[in-house]
């Protein structure tokens, strides 16, 4: 067994079936069944079960696909560490909070680009529990989250310190009065979103439990919809006043020991740091210093 037989077992694995698999490899059919036979039989196991449309792994290759997908990441981090010159350069993947992305990176983002033309920077969003995904999965180079981030696989640095508020409408004097509010709806992000767990950890510490949840796509929709007294919503204070100063919404202050989050940028402990992801880090060290200047 070696790494080759390691990638031709992880392609197929992947695709779900050995043409597919074939073809990202560009390899002919033959030879990619033939060498997924010859580990079988040196593994002295199945790994595949054959079906008319494809294969599905054995419990025996659902224990070999971790080791196999690391090896195939370990090769294409010690491909980009040779050709990494020390100039930032290539393609550099990216994910972000929506909330983060809204306030805090088009400075960052703009400054980068400038620096650094030869860097071809992708940026996905997506909640905190996504993003996390994404690194662990390799799919992003690093991401900003709500932090703190829990996993022993990931390294993370604090960069943004965000106030949260509790949003509601203008009409709404002050928190106490939620409690008293028999039809209370909290407007949320999906599933994954750091900002709703927070929401529904704040309120459950007040009693204030079985609350109707409503799922909205967009930050956009959930404070128009505040602002109609449709429900509340928990987001930071500095994203309310910059992004939606015309809506008439009152922000509420939380208590300090409660207010404050840090945003993180995560990545994998074990993840190859391009020039091009340290520079963006240094960058983006360099914003967050401006922006706890400016405040």
């Amino acid at each position: 067994m070696d790494a080759r037989d390691l990638r031709i077992f992880e392609a197929v694995a992947r695709s779900g079936a050995m043409n597919r698999a074939a073809d990202e490899l560009h390899m002919v059919q033959s030879n990619v069944t033939t060498r997924i036979r010859q580990l079988e039989e040196e593994l002295g196991a199945p790994l595949f079960i054959r079906q008319s449309r494809g294969v599905v792994l054995t419990p025996a290759g659902r224990r070999l696909l971790p080791y196999a997908s690391r090896v195939r990441h370990l090769l294409e981090e010690a491909r980009r560490a040779v050709e990494d010159d020390g100039r930032p350069k290539g393609a550099l993947a990216i994910g972000s909070l929506e909330t983060t992305l809204a306030v805090r990176l088009s400075p960052l983002l703009s400054r980068y680009a400038a620096a650094y033309p030869d860097v071809d920077l992708v940026l996905r969003t997506g909640t905190s529990a996504e993003l996390v995904e994404e690194v662990l999965q390799h799919r992003l180079e690093g991401a900003f989250i709500c932090g703190p981030a829990d996993h022993p696989e990931l390294t993370q640095i604090p960069v943004f310190r965000e106030e949260l508020s509790m949003v509601t409408a203008a009409s709404v004097r002050g928190i106490d009065e939620l409690s008293s509010k028999p039809d209370l709806k909290i407007l949320i992000l999906r599933a994954g979103c750091s900002y709703r767990q927070k929401l529904e950890s704040f309120l459950a510490r007040r009693g204030i439990v079985g609350i109707r949840k409503l799922e909205f796509g967009t930050l956009q929709a959930i404070l128009t919809s505040v602002e109609a007294g449709l429900g509340v919503t928990l987001f930071p204070r500095s994203l309310v006043e910059c992004t939606q100063p015309r809506l008439k919404l009152r922000l509420h202050r939380l208590p300090k020991a409660e207010a404050f989050v840090d945003t993180v940028f995560i990545r994998r402990q074990d993840g190859f740091a391009s020039s091009a992801l340290t520079a963006f880090l240094d960058a983006a060290r360099g914003e967050a210093a401006r922006a706890q200047a400016a405040e």
